[in-house]
């Protein structure tokens, strides 16, 4: 083995943590702290335009695991919005983009609103309602509802609600800002209001995906509401958090019907998939999912491209970036395993590769499934083990040249708010952190332990659990074959797009000159 990369999803360094919970500082990690000491350590930027997000907004696995494969700043879709739609306003210091334009110009998001004018229908909004800004974001919501009032266009909102990657019981706050735009520019009511549990689902659970169907088509739902915020409220009252709203219903609308059009606001595809499937009738040919829908005749837009494969208008199609990390080993002769949970599968092979569905000549990949459980604080230590059993069994019998590892457990265990399931999450990661990195340095290999996020580092209060990622940095550490730091250091200012070059220098391989990154090792 040459190099491996061990990511620590969800494992960011609070410096400041106040009143708030940190289970990665409480947690008791023998190993990481040991390699702190010896290897050679540093932290990394994974936040705002340093990873292609806008300014202020915190990372995220997909952003994070973009970046860390290309080696560049990746501009993201999220920030490539804002940035039409500040051109559609008017501001003149926003880069010019030939492609992108002006957010009123867009093809895609044009052809819904002129459908709907065409048909004498309607435009159906429907989204993650917050602020969040790893699946999107409400003020891409707000412009799409005054996009509709400037073109006289009728539209409706159906709600996603969040509480996942914001404050579990924000939702109340999000959903007034909303109404209180729909008041300003006299459209835009919110016919729907949906837990993302239900409406956002990526692991085949169709009836929770069918229970946001039915209310946004055939307006049928187990709880019905006046308003959005008292739909959000009597949600509470049953104790059910954002995340975990049950469908329902919101105000007197008709539903989905023949000559309306679906525009989903939702940047981030995976948990878009499912509903969009529903909607625009693209039955799966490698799944039994019951009973199919007939959805109506209607025009469904997506705000990016959710599947190539889907045939859908996309409002801002991908910028894929060539020459990344798995694609550049490759093309160097040698072998590479991409290793997770089922939960992370995607981050080490689809986003590592730049966003694209492609598996490179002497990649090998091995994904191990996540506990069957409604949460992960039920099972924090959740696959861990297996994942290193695989990666140990690998680095004896096939030796690849490169591994890339994902540990899922701070990140995933961390969305539950239950803190002291996090720290039962660090600490198995760290024991199984011991075991992994042992098998490294007896095959030889050099070992980077870094993460793509924070998450666990801040677990907020008993009283107001915290379940979204960070804005802190992450740790960045480097052992030799030797265990040590190989007489190396690690310099300051450095992202997740320098991880990519590290490990190629590591590798002995070249540099491509769309690697914008540079090695985060100096000699000492």
């Amino acid at each position: 083995m040459k190099t491996a990369l061990v990511i620590l999803d969800g494992w960011g360094l609070n410096d400041d943590p106040g009143d708030h919970r940190d289970a990665v500082a409480a947690a008791h990690t023998p190993v990481f702290d040991r390699i702190s000491r010896e290897g050679a350590t540093g932290r990394l930027a994974v936040t705002g335009r340093r990873v292609g997000l806008p300014d202020g907004q915190m990372g995220n696995s997909e952003v994070g695991h973009l970046n860390i494969g290309a080696g560049r700043v990746v501009m993201q879709e999220y920030t490539r919005i804002e940035d039409a739609i500040a051109r559609w306003r008017g501001d003149e210091d926003v880069p010019a983009d030939d492609a992108d334009g002006a957010f009123d110009e867009n093809e895609a998001i044009a052809s819904a609103f002129d459908h709907a004018d065409e048909h004498g229908g309607r435009v159906h909004l429907m989204g993650l309602v917050s602020d969040g800004g790893v699946h999107s974001s409400q003020k891409h919501l707000h412009a799409l509802i005054e996009l509709a009032a400037e073109r006289d266009t009728p539209a409706v909102t159906h709600a996603f609600t969040d509480g996942r990657d914001t404050d579990p019981r924000g939702g109340a706050d999000y959903l007034a800002d909303l109404e209180a735009v729909v008041d300003e520019y006299g459209t835009g009511d919110v016919a729907s209001v949906t837990g993302r549990y239900y409406a956002m689902d990526r692991d085949r659970n169709w009836e929770r995906t069918r229970e946001a169907y039915d209310a946004i088509v055939n307006r049928e739902a187990e709880h019905h509401a006046g308003t959005a915020v008292e739909a959000v409220e009597a949600s509470y009252e049953r104790g059910d958090t954002d995340e975990f709203v049950e469908a329902t219903t919101v105000g007197e609308h008709a539903g989905l019907e023949d000559g309306d059009a679906v525009l989903f606001f939702n940047f981030r595809s995976d948990r878009a998939r499912q509903l969009t499937r529903l909607l625009a009738d693209i039955e799966p040919e490698d799944e039994t999912v019951g009973r199919w829908p007939e959805p109506p005749a209607v025009r469904v837009v997506t705000m990016t491209e959710y599947d190539k494969t889907f045939d859908l208008p996309v409002a801002f199609a991908p910028r894929q970036p060539a020459d990344t990390l798995g694609e550049v080993v490759s093309a160097a002769g040698l072998t590479q395993l991409r290793l997770a949970e089922s939960e992370k599968y995607a981050h080490v092979t689809y986003f590592l590769n730049g966003g694209r569905e492609v598996e490179f000549p002497g990649e090998s990949r091995e994904i191990i499934e996540s506990p069957d459980v409604p949460t992960y604080d039920e099972t924090p230590e959740m696959s861990a083990e297996a994942v290193t059993d695989t990666a140990i069994r690998y680095a004896e019998r096939d030796d690849p040249d490169v591994l890339v590892l994902n540990y899922a457990n701070p990140d995933m265990v961390g969305h539950t708010g239950d803190y002291r399931a996090a720290v039962e999450a660090v600490e198995a990661v760290d024991t199984q952190l011991g075991r992994l990195l042992a098998a490294i340095e007896v095959a030889g290999g050099h070992a980077v332990v870094t993460a793509d996020h924070g998450n666990a580092d801040d677990m907020g209060t008993e009283e107001r659990p915290h379940t979204a990622h960070t804005y802190n940095d992450v740790p960045f550490v480097y052992l030799s074959p030797a265990g040590d730091d190989g007489g190396k250091r690690v310099h300051e200012g450095g992202s997740l797009c320098d991880v990519a070059p590290t490990l190629l220098a590591l590798a002995g391989v070249d540099q491509p000159a769309a690697m914008t990154g540079r090695s985060l090792l100096d000699d000492a």
